[in-house]
């Protein structure tokens, strides 16, 4: 079924409209950069974006992070605040969150009428399609405009320069990290991939700069020069909070954070900032799930991600074993990520990653890495492994492997692996 009979089966019902079911089924073409759709939809809508300040963040690792935190910094100082997220791990209301807390109902209400407005657009564009992605982008900024918020901080989906949530202008832009990921859409070296992604920087706003090498520095330099913005480049997490379950990385997050919310706020609170951040739960981002064996959820998928993950996990798990459940898509430099890990890991098991998953949400035709040839790359590692059918069958048997070892399990190496129905019973 292409996307637009979906919406024409699924929109004009208003009582049984399922948002869910709707995004799901809409054709799964990937990604499909440009912003001619986005901006022909977000007109459509009225331009719901513009109701609202925005800073826009972009990089390779920690967007998710960082916009939850700004999002927090300025609710606690007295602004409503949300974010737009990307991607999210089990349900597609999880990509906005407002003071906090997401909303369903109104998300799904957003979902419909975008939905409708998406059918006009079809019909104007000659042979194009919005695509699953624009319609979850322009649903998150109509859901952010509905709930009333004075800021926003919207996380990138892919790139920057063509990516949807460029539709929007920006008082601040943040890059948050660069490494090498998703090179066949941004580039074979960190500086273009930078180059990409530093394209949404508005003239005469503020680039708040993360942790980045000498090459992309100078980049993002002369960049800022010629737009005639304002720098803040954030090299150390110094003063940051020390928060329980927060590792380093999630404190350089929290410094690139701060400075952004500044942006907007003028002057942050150290003490607001801190209490805000410290309460955080971030899916997906060493987030426990289970207990009795400790299980944790990170998302790293690259290996800066594993890296910051494996410097992160003594914090939590302390000297205890700790046993992986780990699934890559094929695209991923798997070797690189299990030679960050192996050092922290007990023990790991491979899995593959669900086709349905990977169907709805726009990834067609992908596959994962044979855990047969991940177990192959661990065997030269000298970490101990095995396999498991389904990332379900996966957790079974390391939460069996950490309750005999008294040790705790992570589960990492994609998005994917969070599906619906895959990652159960880490609580039993």
């Amino acid at each position: 079924m292409s996307g637009n009979d979906a919406a024409a089966e699924l929109v004009p019902d208003p009582g049984n409209f399922d948002a869910e079911a709707f995004l799901n089924s809409l054709e799964p073409i990937g990604w499909k950069l440009g912003l001619e759709r986005m901006e022909t939809l977000s007109e459509e809508l009225g331009r719901p974006q513009d109701s609202f300040a925005t800073i826009h963040v972009v990089g390779t690792n920690g967007k998710s992070s960082v916009s939850r935190m700004i999002a927090a910094i300025c609710e606690a100082h007295g602004y409503r605040a949300g974010c737009s997220l990307s991607p999210h791990l089990a349900h597609w209301s999880e990509r906005v969150v407002v003071s906090g807390r997401e909303d369903p109902q109104l998300f799904a209400d957003c979902v419909k009428r975008v939905a409708e407005a998406a059918g006009a657009v079809n019909a104007r564009l000659d042979g194009e399609e919005v695509t699953q992605f624009e319609l979850a982008t322009a649903a998150a900024f109509l859901t952010l405009a509905e709930s009333g918020v004075q800021i926003a901080a919207i996380e990138a989906g892919l790139g920057g320069r063509l990516d949807a949530t460029n539709s929007i202008d920006s008082l601040a832009t943040v890059l948050t990290s660069i490494g090498l990921d998703h090179t066949e859409f941004l580039g074979e070296s960190e500086v273009e991939i930078a180059a990409e992604k530093l394209a949404v920087l508005r003239p005469g706003t503020t680039l708040v700069l993360g942790p980045v090498s000498s090459e992309v520095l100078g980049l993002a330099r002369s960049t800022a020069a010629e737009r005639n913005c304002e720098l803040r480049e954030i090299t150390a997490a110094a003063g940051a909070p020390e928060v329980h379950g927060i590792g380093g990385f999630q404190r350089t997050n929290f410094a690139v954070a701060e400075a952004a919310a500044g942006c907007f706020l003028g002057e942050v609170s150290r003490l607001k900032a801190e209490e805000a951040v410290g309460g955080l739960v971030i899916h997906g981002r060493l987030e426990q799930i289970g207990q009795k064996p400790l299980v944790l959820a990170d998302v790293a998928h690259n290996p800066a991600g594993a890296r910051a993950l494996a410097a992160s996990l003594p914090e939590v798990t302390g000297e205890t074993p700790v046993i992986g459940v780990i699934g890559v898509l094929a695209d991923k430099d798997a070797p690189g990520m299990l030679a960050e890990l192996a050092g922290s890991l007990d023990a790991a098991v491979f899995t593959g990653l669900p086709a349905e998953a990977l169907m709805a949400w726009g990834r067609p035709g992908a596959r994962a890495w044979d855990p047969e040839d991940l177990r192959e790359v661990a065997d030269g590692l000298g970490l101990e492994s095995s396999i498991a059918r389904t990332p379900a069958d996966a957790v079974a048997r390391a939460r069996e492997m950490a309750l005999e070892r008294e040790g705790a399990v992570v589960i990492t190496g994609s998005h994917f692996l969070f599906a619906p129905g895959e990652v159960v019973d880490t609580t039993a």
